[in-house]
């Protein structure tokens, strides 16, 4: 592994790969360069682009970053895309064939499940879900064990391709897709940013390979400072007003001279709640919307971060000091210098 925070020799190289054994297969010799799009929020979890000097068939194309630094050469390997898109640039001297990428997860949604398919209750959801996706996507898929399962029978609707419906099920298990770095299909557990550990801290010092922008935005609209909680049993009824008056809160009422309010009616509990547990109710309940997300994009030299990672943040000339994020966004160019863009959330409670 080089250190990534010093000079190296980078380039890249690109593969044809075998759906069969999913090895490459093939160097390509003609792609100019390309990007890597990857979004936690798309239904595919990203896609990719390639420059190419002419045509190729539909297959799967693995770049690989190639690294030499004190006269060791290494290998990165940056996943694998499925090609479809293609259309011809001619500027009057060269020839330009831009084509379109996609993960392997496109192959779950080019078919629906039949029509009422189910998965009966108290089946393993991982099982199912390991099990379902390998069946339809030729990359490899890397199985998780869990001993969850159904509380009811699981049902297609009609408008369900495999992708939404598989994504729906292990949903149930609180799981989502993943792809690893060779473009092999994993399952990562849905955690917060607080119950994660970094896998890299992005500084400014002075051998840092964070660029100097960084943007940071938050959204405190719909943020309450006033939670009521009311209960309607068998036997009482109670109710519990928690305020947000603290005058070191941005969301306050102090601050915001308003009151902004959240009200549940009858919550659900175990058995008939105390007037007691009513009121911890309403303080956790608030103190749990009183939670900010923040947004934060930055830009970085290539070090080995994926889509979904934790990174901590001590870029102290932007004031972000110890900050916990996750990765929900990243772009990679794949050209000298491999400049990696990435946008990254974080939250800070500002109650308590």
């Amino acid at each position: 592994m080089p250190d990534w925070t010093k000079s190296m020799e980078q380039s890249f190289e690109y593969y044809i790969v075998d759906p069969g054994t999913w090895r490459d297969q093939k160097k390509l010799d003609n792609i100019l360069d390309g990007t890597i799009d990857g979004d936690l929020e798309a239904e595919t979890l990203g896609s990719a682009t390639f420059n190419i000097s002419d045509s190729v068939g539909e297959c799967y194309i693995r770049p690989y970053l190639v690294t030499r630094q004190n006269g060791i050469t290494e290998r990165f390997p940056m996943g694998a895309f499925l090609v479809q898109t293609q259309k011809t640039e001619f500027d009057g001297k060269y020839t330009k064939v831009p084509i379109d990428a996609y993960t392997p997860l496109l192959e779950l949604k080019e078919n629906p499940p039949p029509l009422g398919y189910s998965i009966m209750k108290d089946s393993n959801i991982m099982d199912y879900t390991y099990r379902l996706t390998r069946e339809r996507v030729r990359a490899p898929v890397v199985q998780t064990s869990i001993d969850e399962k159904l509380y009811s029978d699981f049902v297609a609707n009609t408008d369900d391709t495999w992708l939404t419906f598989i994504k729906d099920l292990m949903a149930n298990a609180k799981y989502q897709f993943g792809l690893d770095e060779l473009g092999r299909v994993i399952f990562m557990p849905n955690q917060d940013v607080d119950c994660l550990q970094p896998v890299w801290e992005f500084n400014d010092d002075n051998s840092s390979i964070l660029y100097p922008e960084i943007n940071t935005s938050r959204d405190m609209y719909g943020i309450p400072n006033v939670v009521e909680v009311s209960y309607s049993g068998v036997n009482d009824n109670y109710y519990s007003r928690v305020v947000n008056d603290d005058p070191n809160s941005p969301v306050s009422t102090v601050n915001r001279g308003r009151e902004i309010t959240h009200r549940v009616t009858n919550p659900e509990f175990a058995g008939e709640p105390t007037e007691s547990q009513i009121e911890i109710y309403a303080k956790n309940l608030l103190n749990q919307l009183s939670s900010i997300e923040y947004t934060v994009s930055f830009s970085h030299g290539y070090c080995p971060v994926r889509l979904g990672d934790c990174v901590r943040l001590n870029y102290s000339r932007a004031g972000i000091n110890g900050v916990k994020a996750k990765i929900t966004k990243q772009s990679i160019a794949c050209k000298p210098g491999c400049k990696v863009t990435e946008t990254a959330i974080f939250t800070k409670n500002l109650w308590r």
